[in-house]
């Protein structure tokens, strides 16, 4: 068996990843996929943002149809068994499987790096087909050419984390276009290919001009139906994996909860609608018992900036409103995230989309969830240019503190701070803009408190309701914003419209929340251009 061709790696990490108690058999991918596999001359390619399961996929598919070990004791216990062809297909083709990350990064060059996966598939070759005495001199298409003409076979191409390459600081613009030539002509027209299954962050149309590899059809998180319940997690899905935790996991020492998996890790959204989580940190999370942030980078903002550093002032007021849980309308642009020198808002917010720091939904963008959030937050406390964004996120701590005393005073002048600047969301023309200060001025309490917008709560939407998860003996509080109207009334629609009762226990259980509650009203005139703060304690 060999590196590429028929390896066992895929196999062994494939039947690891199912003794996972968290592991999530999507299985009925390979039902979908055996019938262009079966008629052959199929090219299909689906991305989808990093941590979305593409390298388990991928894995799965080189286990189950290739010839490199027999892997019948893995998917005999999986939903792909039921189907009436699952003997017929398993294990009953060659397979070339290579992953692109896993070329040797000790090349320096792109020549040396393409030429390794060259010399190693060659290799594979000549050692699986030693009758055929393949050359050393000639290259590998003569090769594969040569198999196919002298014995029949074909084989499946799985290409996983295609354009991994184009990441790498030593490939030039020029190698970039050889690369294209290269997966063109290994791949395109070859009597030897059967099937043709590749994955990757950036779909090709926006690396190529589309002549390149425009034999592949290709299927993105937020253009195509087909495929997307294969990738992420579905609502139901975590639910099982949320029962596996309760039954692993004494009640007393559970420090997820099923709302928690969703606020940090919820938000995603297919062509279809349906919601998606991010599954590697939903694994983590549940692994670990522990709800943090497992989206893994160089730190903790710089991806997110380097984005829009471009274009600061045109994406900024943008940012504001998605910090503060609003959709921001977008044109997608899927050409743009090519690009080294994004410029317009749509194709920074289209290349965002892309890698998964935004969720795009009917024409518009957001925020996913609380571990996406935490990284704009980290951007919008440490990045100066931002501005007005910036100075109240960083009055947010002072702003939490003044709250928690019962001191207005210091409220008010907080959200004052920057009114006299040039600061569009401080025209409060209704209270969306409103809404997006308050939110950035208590940045800092989310590192305390789950806060919800408009949730349902008793009778009607609250504006805010902030959830204490660090210390449940914590003060709760309860923000309703008014726009020319006083803070008084605020406070009174709180109680009038009993708001409190989402910190009421179940019926018979014991009370989660021990600590006040608060109301806070927040108010805003806009002819005397005067913020107006009151709070008030209430109970249950």
């Amino acid at each position: 068996m060999g590196f590429y061709l028929n390896s066992k790696t895929a196999y062994m990490l494939y039947r690891d990843m199912t003794k996972n108690p968290y592991f999530v058999d999507k299985t009925k991918i390979l039902k979908e996929l055996i019938p262009p596999v079966d008629q052959g001359g199929e090219y299909i390619c689906i991305t989808r943002p990093r941590r979305f399961g593409k390298t388990i996929m991928a894995n799965m598919i080189v286990s189950f149809f290739g010839k490199g070990e027999d892997s019948r004791d893995v998917f005999d216990q999986l939903n792909i068994a039921k189907s009436d062809v699952y003997e017929k297909y398993r294990n009953q083709y060659d397979v070339i499987h290579i992953s692109f990350n896993d070329v040797d990064m000790e090349e320096e060059t792109y020549e040396s790096y393409i030429q390794s996966v060259k010399s190693v598939l060659k290799e594979d070759l000549r050692e699986t087909f030693p009758e055929l005495n393949l050359s050393y001199g000639t290259s590998v298409i003569r090769d594969l050419l040569t198999v196919t003409m002298q014995t029949g076979r074909r084989f499946l191409f799985v290409l996983d984390e295609w354009d991994y390459i184009f990441h790498q600081d030593f490939v030039t613009e020029e190698d970039k276009k050889k690369y294209l030539a290269f997966l063109r002509l290994l791949l395109k027209d070859k009597p030897y290919v059967q099937f043709a299954y590749m994955t990757g962050i950036l779909p090709i149309a926006k690396y190529s001009s589309g002549s390149e590899l425009n034999m592949f059809s290709e299927y993105t998180m937020a253009t195509e139906h087909r495929f997307s319940s294969y990738f992420g997690f579905r609502e139901p899905e975590v639910d099982i994996l949320y029962d596996r935790y309760s039954i692993n996991t004494l009640k007393e020492e559970r420090h997820v909860s099923r709302e928690g998996l969703k606020y940090w890790y919820d938000g995603y959204y297919t062509k279809s609608g349906e919601r998606i989580y991010n599954p590697r940190s939903v694994v983590l999370s549940l692994t670990n018992n522990n709800l943090g942030n497992y989206w893994t980078s160089a730190g903790p903002y710089d991806e997110i900036f380097y984005y829009i550093k471009n274009n600061i002032a045109d994406v900024r007021d943008s940012i504001a409103l998605m910090v503060s849980g609003i959709q921001v309308p977008v044109r997608i642009q899927e050409y743009a995230a090519t690009s080294q020198n994004l410029e317009t808002k749509d194709e920074i917010f289209s290349a965002m989309v892309v890698y998964g720091f935004l969720s795009y939904e009917k024409g518009k963008v957001c925020i996913p969830n609380k571990e996406l959030m935490d990284k704009f937050d980290g951007l919008l406390q440490k990045e100066r240019s931002l501005g007005y964004v910036y100075q109240l996120a960083r009055a947010s701590e002072k702003m939490l503190e003044a709250t928690l005393a019962g001191d207005t005073k210091t409220m008010a002048e907080i959200l004052s701070l920057v009114h006299d600047t040039e600061t569009p969301l401080l025209k409060y023309n209704n209270e969306t803009e409103l809404t997006a200060v308050v939110n950035l001025v208590y940045l800092a309490a989310r590192e305390f408190y789950r806060i919800e917008r408009e949730e349902k709560a008793g009778v009607g939407y609250v504006d805010f309701i902030f959830y204490p998860e660090m210390d449940k003996n914590a003060d709760c509080i309860i923000l309703e914003l008014k726009v020319d109207a006083s803070p008084e009334e605020a406070i009174e629609q709180i109680r009038c419209r009993k708001y409190a009762q989402r910190f009421q226990p179940k019926l018979g259980e014991k009370p989660i929340y021990t600590g006040r509650i608060l109301a806070v009203g927040i108010s805003y005139d806009r002819k005397e251009k005067v913020h107006r703060c009151r709070i008030e304690e209430v109970r249950l």
